[in-house]
């Protein structure tokens, strides 16, 4: 099975550990079946720092990089005037 990530969007956020982090959220594309180069949404989302690392995103939204304690809280986007 061949796995390709499209980006969605990018956001920033703020470590526990004091430090500000990018992350990516991305979809998961599936090659369809017999096609060399259709990618299909398998309707799975991912979430990675901007250097590879996993995000984990809990049910209630919480973040955490994956393998660590560091908890992120995202930072407010800047709303149009």
């Amino acid at each position: 099975m061949e796995l390709r990530l499209h980006q969605l969007d990018t956001f920033n956020a703020q470590g526990s550990d004091g430090k500000k982090y990018k992350v990516g959220a991305y979809e998961r594309l599936l090659l369809a079946p017999g096609s060399a180069d259709q990618w299909e949404p398998s309707g799975v989302a991912e979430y990675r720092l901007d250097d590879g690392r996993l995000v984990d995103v809990r049910p209630d939204g919480t973040m955490r990089i994956a393998a660590s304690e560091v908890v992120l809280t995202t930072e407010a986007r800047d709303q149009p005037a």
